[in-house]
């Protein structure tokens, strides 16, 4: 399972990268392997407020449709548009091109609050 130590990580299974004050964001190596094949991601609007830990998207595998939560509080500043024609590329880099959108934080502050990625490994190692 490959979970990067410069990232942060939600209980929900999202990982955050702070990045000059914006957070760039997606689900983790461990919540694509779970859903398995990625069909489909609803990416959020440009210019949406979201609130940390509240659903503001959602993704659908061959397995079923899962909510994303929001690590961070603020607005959608971009999204992934090549997420709409290769949403496989969730489950071929989750950390990387599999990217979701990045939010323009109202805290940034937040991203220090969310797990590390030994508290991850152990929320998911239950």
């Amino acid at each position: 399972m490959n979970l990067p130590e410069d990232l942060r990580y939600t209980s929900d299974h999202e990982w955050a990268r702070l990045e000059d004050g914006r957070v760039r964001m997606g689900i983790t190596d461990y919540a694509q392997d779970a859903l398995g094949d990625v069909v489909y991601v609803q990416l959020p609007e440009v210019g949406s407020t979201v609130e940390s830990g509240a659903t503001f998207s959602e993704i659908e595998s061959t397995k079923s449709v899962s909510d994303i939560y929001a690590p961070v509080s603020g607005t959608v500043v971009e999204v992934n548009d090549e997420l709409a024609d290769a949403p496989q590329r969730v489950n071929e880099d989750p950390y990387g091109d599999g990217w979701i959108c990045v939010i323009e934080c109202n805290d940034p502050g937040e991203v220090e609050r969310l797990l590390d990625a030994d508290a991850y490994r152990k929320l998911i190692e239950g």
